[in-house]
């Protein structure tokens, strides 16, 4: 009796009928899959889609910003209206990534990274053009390339040691620098500051290749160079080539600059506007190194508080 009346409380706590014991094993398990028994309760991880993080839609657009990068620093060393095109294009599709993270809400941590890595990149390769093309003023193209890079990288450092690796690299305490939040934390103000930045090197490249100004040796005749006037139909040596372009960028320049007939009143225009932006920019990057190395050093005294040092010296008697 006792076992039959548990079976029946059994079968009406599942509101379904028991016909044998095997089956009424499976009502209490879960596990029948028979009409009017219940069926198997789903995993709640196999509701949950699989993400690859390396083909969402802000990271294609950053792999082709690299591809236009690449394709921009292929033509850079002799066609100045191409690269140009190229690489303002691969530094607009920056902004596009962001916006597409926000609307697909596919911010990732390697998106950030990888925005970052080729936002230093491409900028650090333009800036060794012009290093080159402008000898003279190397060391500043140089010393700028090393503030770009050193100021980012103590930044991002500095970010996953103070805050943790689920901070952004955007959230900058106001406390702490008002200037950075206001940058980081100002979508127009970053977008202004970084574009015209860019905006400025690219004006300089492109000034490289039309003001004899910045390239002297674009005024410079054959008969200057090799000491001889050319005749038509005449061989021309290696040694005389050598002397007409003394350098890969000059004959470069050279070339273009006569045959396109660029003009070099708008590249100027271009880097007067941008060029107060420029030096805010390299300025903001100082602040940022400042501020980042200052979070590490706050950082570092107090895990040596931690660890009792320094320690108290012995007291002489």
């Amino acid at each position: 009796m006792p076992a039959r009346k548990t079976r029946s409380q059994a079968a009406k706590a599942l509101d379904t009928p028991v016909t044998s014991d095997e089956e009424r094993d499976s009502q209490l398990n879960g596990n029948s899959k028979g009409n009017g028994v219940v069926q198997d309760a789903p995993d709640a991880s196999d509701e949950i889609p699989t993400e690859n993080i390396f083909l969402f839609w802000p990271n294609i657009i950053g792999y082709s910003r690299i591809v236009l990068a690449i394709a921009s620093l292929y033509y850079m060393p002799l066609h100045p209206r191409t690269c140009s095109f190229l690489y303002s294009v691969s530094c607009l599709l920056d902004a596009l990534d962001g916006y597409l993270a926000r609307v697909f809400e596919q911010s990732t941590r390697f998106g950030a990274v990888l925005d970052m890595v080729t936002d230093r990149c491409t900028t650090a390769c333009l800036l060794v053009f012009l290093a080159s093309a402008f000898p003279r003023w190397a060391i500043i193209f140089q010393g700028l390339i090393a503030l770009d890079l050193a100021s980012h990288y103590m930044h991002m450092y500095a970010t996953l040691v103070v805050s943790g690796t689920d901070s952004s690299h955007k959230n900058i305490d106001k406390s702490k620098s008002w200037l950075l939040n206001l940058y980081y934390t100002n979508k127009t103000v970053l977008f202004v500051f970084c574009a015209l930045n860019e905006v400025f090197f690219i004006a300089l490249y492109l000034l490289s290749f039309s003001s004899p100004l910045l390239s002297p040796h674009l005024i410079k005749t054959v008969e200057s160079t090799s000491g001889q006037a050319l005749q038509p139909g005449a061989q021309v040596n290696t040694s005389l080539l050598r002397q007409i372009f003394p350098d890969p960028f000059s004959a470069a320049a050279l070339e273009l600059a006569r045959a396109n007939k660029m003009d070099s009143f708008w590249p100027w225009v271009i880097a007067g506007v941008s060029f107060p932006v420029m030096f805010a920019k390299q300025a903001i990057n100082i602040v940022q190194l400042v501020n980042a190395s200052k979070g590490l050093a706050e950082i570092d005294v107090k895990t040596r508080r931690e660890k009792g040092l320094p320690r108290p010296k012995p007291k002489v008697a």
